[in-house]
């Protein structure tokens, strides 16, 4: 069986790992703002090379108005207003948190696939999506040492962040795959990130704070961190989600791509120096067996 779209979604958990670490150091250096606008500067940069060696144009002029429209409307949706949240959350909560957070966005999506695509998931694809979701709530919460109740790891305040950022990604993937339709997904992701520009410039315009990009651009260490995750982030792994939507359900998608709190375990031990217990290991192995179920079906 075909599994295309499956693979694209499970290597875009990779990519998420790599660019929420890098975007979380950034953003502790020179704040969730200035990383967010960019990033898309030098995604597109990459994109348009890309484009201009295996399409023949650096700029997707061939794409059709309703394209235009509707990703455009999902870039704004997706990475201004979603990614705002997000790397806030980032910044707040840390790239473990967040990406845990964000494994409500197979929730979102298959809901609103449902409401808006009417494409419907099968019995045993659902069971595998909440047995995900079971690993990844595992890991998530803990037990209070006072109460003995289970709690959040961080407070809500911060965590609705993150919960925000699931929000807009959700919806974004779900435009965006009403707006490619039979569109490429390297240039559909290229006009998200022109769409996404121009939101930004209005905000920054808005709140005058170019001054802060200006100075942002001379931290070099944070420009490292920022151009590792501009790659493996709004370039190679939105590019990658896109295909995931485009060959497979954006519910299942959204599932395999949510499995970056998991990938993040190993990093987390030896690259952060974060311990891990028992049951999140435990809950990494649920997670992994559900995207098995998934792969069977």
């Amino acid at each position: 069986m075909n599994h295309i779209g499956e693979i694209a979604a499970f290597a875009t958990s990779f990519c998420w790992t790599i660019t929420s670490i890098a975007f979380e150091k950034a953003g502790r250096k020179v704040g969730s703002y200035s990383v967010n606008i960019i990033r898309l500067f030098i995604a597109i940069i990459f994109i348009s090379l890309y484009t201009a060696l295996f399409r023949g144009t650096p700029f997707p002029s061939d794409a059709p108005a309703h394209a235009w429209i509707w990703l455009s409307i999902s870039g704004f949706v997706g990475f201004v207003i979603g990614d705002l949240l997000l790397f806030e959350s980032l910044v707040r909560n840390g790239s473990r948190i967040t990406m845990l957070i964000m494994a409500s966005v197979p929730l979102i999506a298959g809901i609103l696939s449902y409401l808006v695509l009417h494409e419907i998931m099968t019995f045993n694809q659902i069971i595998g999506m909440l047995i995900v979701l079971a690993g990844i709530v595992l890991v998530i919460i803990k037990k209070d040492g006072m109460s003995g109740q289970m709690v959040l790891s961080h407070p809500l305040k911060d965590l609705m962040f993150a919960v925000g950022g699931a929000v807009g990604q959700a919806t974004g993937l779900i435009l965006s795959k009403f707006g490619m339709a039979d569109y490429d997904p390297i240039a559909s992701t290229q006009i998200r990130i022109i769409a996404a520009i121009i939101g930004f410039s209005l905000v920054f315009t808005l709140r005058k704070d170019w001054h802060k990009v200006k100075r942002s651009l001379s931290n070099i260490s944070a420009m490292k961190y920022i151009t590792i995750g501009s790659f493996f982030g709004p370039t190679l792994g939105v590019s990658l989600s896109l295909v995931a939507v485009k060959y497979t359900n954006p519910g299942i998608a959204s599932t395999l791509m949510s499995l970056t709190p998991i990938i993040i375990i190993p990093f987390a031990i030896f690259y952060l120096k974060e311990k891990m217990d028992f049951k999140e290991i435990l809950g990494a192995f649920i997670a992994v067996f559900g995207v098995a179920y998934i792969f069977m079906t």
